[in-house]
């Protein structure tokens, strides 16, 4: 992920893209994150690690189907 404001803006630019849509992003970058690598396991993914199943939607708490939309 880039954290160089300059980059970003030009990147933005660069591809057409409307300033504005990313105002909330930039203003991230100008006054709040450090550089990092964004590495969030989750615990769903860290469920499915510890309990050996193949896919995370095995681990989801709080599964979506036709009849349950809401927790």
């Amino acid at each position: 992920r880039e954290d160089q404001l300059d980059i970003l803006e030009g990147k933005i630019a660069e591809h057409g893209l409307p300033k504005e849509a990313f105002e909330w992003y930039l203003d991230l970058r100008r006054y709040g994150t450090v550089p990092h690598a964004g590495f969030g396991m989750g615990i769903e993914r860290v469920v499915a690690w510890l309990c050996g199943l193949k896919h995370v939607r095995e681990t989801i708490p709080f599964p979506r189907t036709l009849q349950r939309l809401y927790p």
